[in-house]
């Protein structure tokens, strides 16, 4: 386990995809961060209406923002450790390396951690670092002290490592690479955050709207910048539930890919 192990990460960071996408995070974070403080300090209204949310709330749900805006890089560099084998041919030496599929499979969504990580740590403080002194400048304060805020931005950090191992759960599932990213941007950017407002508008499904994997993210981060703009998705899982249901759909993408993807013969 341990050489399928070393050699997953040496193909995770052989690339330069995996530091052209983080590079692209950041600067995206960076940015949006700030906007979002501005929009909601200096002009006092966010693009959808007025903010429900003030003073540590605010700050906590800005800072929050790593995992609803950028966790598509995240599950794209995921994927990638899988559909990247299926696209250039190289899974077939790879198990002849280490026939255990399993075993490979494991490796690929562990050596998604360290990756996760990174992203996690340089997108957080890329908001952080944009956010924080318009909050504080413009608005009732950065809050940095505080040791609910200090919570938020460590999780911040983690829930990107869930991420990192769902996209490489879920590439194990869609192999094709290009139909992977259609599919993870398609879903990260119109439909998940359509049915997160739409399934949370009423009270027959709401309920429905926690468990999507945005929302339990949040729930993990104990705040939604959802809340913040007053429209209806502010209701969370507890942050354990949150955990829980988002590493119900990294085994689920797993076991699907391991029996199935996986399962085939590969020449």
């Amino acid at each position: 386990m341990k050489a399928a192990l070393v050699a997953e990460y040496r193909k995770f960071t052989s690339t330069r995809m995996w530091w052209v996408l983080l590079i692209a995070m950041v600067a995206y974070l960076a940015f949006i961060g700030a906007v979002l403080a501005f929009s909601m300090t200096v002009e006092g209204d966010s693009m959808s209406g007025p903010v429900l949310l003030s003073g540590g709330d605010l700050a906590r749900s800005i800072y929050a923002l790593t995992s609803p805006i950028g966790y598509v890089f995240a599950l794209v560099i995921g994927s990638l450790a899988v559909t990247g084998e299926f696209r250039h041919k190289t899974i077939t030496a790879s198990l002849l390396v280490e026939p255990r599929r399993g075993v490979l499979l494991g490796a690929k969504l562990l050596a998604g951690i360290p990756i996760g990580a990174l992203y996690g740590v340089l997108g957080t403080l890329a908001v952080v670092a944009t956010a924080a002194p318009v909050l504080a400048f413009a608005g009732d304060g950065a809050y940095l002290g505080e040791g609910a805020t200090i919570r938020v931005i460590v999780l911040s950090m983690v829930v990107m490592i869930l991420w990192t191992m769902m996209g490489v759960a879920f590439g194990a599932v869609v192999s094709n690479q290009v139909a992977a990213i259609v599919i993870l941007l398609a879903f990260t950017q119109l439909v998940e955050p359509i049915a997160r407002i739409a399934l949370a508008a009423f009270d027959a499904t709401s309920s429905v709207s926690k468990f999507l994997p945005g929302s339990a993210a949040d729930a993990l981060l104990g705040t939604s910048f959802y809340s913040s703009l007053g429209e209806g998705a502010s209701d969370l899982l507890p942050q354990w539930a949150g955990a829980l249901v988002m590493l119900a759909y990294i085994a689920v993408f797993a076991l699907i890919g391991r029996y199935t993807t996986l399962r085939r013969d590969i020449g």
